[in-house]
């Protein structure tokens, strides 16, 4: 109904099986552990990285029922935080 109002959404999600399922309209797909959607917890670098990475799939992804997997690893990987938050248009 959100989206029929023409308003775009994106959900970060931990298990590929259930976004294949329910087909959100765009999905991030990160294998880490459950109640860690954004990251590990002070981990701000690596918690912006998945925001803007959302967002970023937010305003570029148009084909219905996307999931996207960035491949990111728990906990070895570097993550820097984005030097801009400007989203393509």
């Amino acid at each position: 109904m959100i989206e029929a109002a023409g308003i775009p959404t994106v959900c970060v999600v931990g298990i590929r099986e259930i976004a294949e399922r329910v087909r959100p309209p765009r999905a991030v797909h990160l294998k880490w552990p459950f109640g860690h959607p954004l990251g590990e917890p002070g981990n701000r670098a690596q918690q912006l990285s998945v925001i803007h990475y959302a967002l970023t799939a937010l305003a570029t992804v148009r084909e219905p029922g996307a999931i996207l997997d960035p491949g990111w690893r728990w906990r070895r990987e570097t993550y820097r935080e984005p030097d801009s938050w400007t989203l393509p248009v």
